[in-house]
């Protein structure tokens, strides 16, 4: 049986039967882990005070402190509550099974159990663990991407929410393209960060009310190559390089800020100059009111060939006319302070 090594992960195997605790040590030893033993909980208890393993093995019928009350030990410290912990017993018995279950451990082994058996199921909770602890740290990401992209909200009042509807809209769009999986989670990134580069625009031309001069023009024209500036070093954000760059681009090549036409434009891109549109027209701005929803809809409509890709916009209606874009619409107008 072929499995994936995992080199350098540390293993806790606590185990009272010292032919047994040696068998285990040498099968994982053989399979690249790091292997620390413990011959009880309390013991157990000592090793977790110097070492994080990646993943506990615990029996339970054990001397000064069993299984049980090992892994109680174990989930009452923050530290170790994300450590996956697995039971392996010769007890059979449901009801130490289902208290087993009940606690929350991750896996129970019965002995006797084959090598692959072992191995097998010692993989699987590591992969798992470190599935979990990727989405975690994506949900992580995504968070701190938004506090930063919103940020500019906090400067420019009139934008509140910008960044989430033209997620929302953008999301929406690539779904109806039949998008999914990391083409979504590429689009989602790029959306947030659109416009991060606005964050260096001098806040008397963001705010203001009357048309720009033609330095004020340039400095706003500036904000997609300031933005792409900021994330193109950073490795886990590189996928939102072509939306923070591109979205300004125009189907017509008349866009910015390198005059890109057609197919030429990253798709993504393409999506986000849609929605960044459509939720541009529909709030209100110091120098004009909003557009109603069915006129900001004619408006990307209308830019179809010229300003915006005709795929895209036919996507964008066909989103629309399936009732999917006025509700995010709606959830953010009733939060909108005052």
């Amino acid at each position: 049986m072929e499995t994936e090594t995992m080199e350098n992960e540390t293993l806790l195997v606590v185990e009272d039967n010292t032919v047994m605790l040696d068998g285990l040590r040498d099968i994982l030893s053989l399979e690249g882990f790091n292997v620390l033993t413990a011959a009880n909980g309390l013991e157990g208890l000592t090793v977790l005070e110097s070492v994080k393993p990646d993943m506990i093995i615990s029996d339970i019928a054990m001397p000064e402190m069993d299984g049980f009350e090992f892994y109680e030990c174990v989930r009452s410290k923050q530290e170790w509550v994300t450590i996956p912990f697995v039971f392996l017993t010769a007890r059979s018995e449901k009801e130490d099974v289902l208290k087993g279950k009940d606690l929350g451990v991750e896996d129970y082994l019965i002995k006797p159990l084959t090598r692959d058996e072992l191995v097998s199921a010692v993989h699987a909770r590591l992969n798992r663990s470190q599935q979990i602890q990727l989405a975690m740290l994506k949900r992580s990401y995504d968070s701190s991407l938004s506090v930063l992209a919103n940020a500019i909200d906090v400067r420019d009042p009139y934008t509140f929410g910008h960044v989430e509807r033209v997620t929302a809209y953008a999301l929406a769009i690539g779904k109806q393209l039949g998008w999914q999986g990391n083409m979504l989670d590429k689009l989602r990134y790029g959306s947030i960060l659109h416009d991060i580069g606005k964050i260096f625009i001098n806040e008397a031309t963001l705010l203001k009310e009357g048309p720009l001069t033609e330095g004020e023009w340039l400095e706003i024209k500036q904000h997609p190559n300031t933005g792409a500036n900021m994330v193109e070093d950073i490795s886990y954000l590189a996928v939102a390089l072509p939306i923070v760059r591109h979205h300004h681009e125009r189907w017509d090549g008349k866009g910015y800020p390198n005059g890109l036409a057609g197919e030429q434009i990253p798709i993504a891109a393409r999506i986000v100059a849609v929605a960044d549109c459509f939720d541009a027209m529909t709030i209100d701005r110091p120098y004009r009111a909003a557009f109603t929803l069915p006129d900001a809809r004619q408006e990307i409509l209308n830019g179809s060939g010229t300003q915006f890709d005709p795929q895209v916009v036919q996507a964008f209606d066909e989103t629309w006319v399936n009732g999917h874009i006025e509700p995010i619409w709606q959830t953010w107008q009733e939060l909108i302070p005052g």
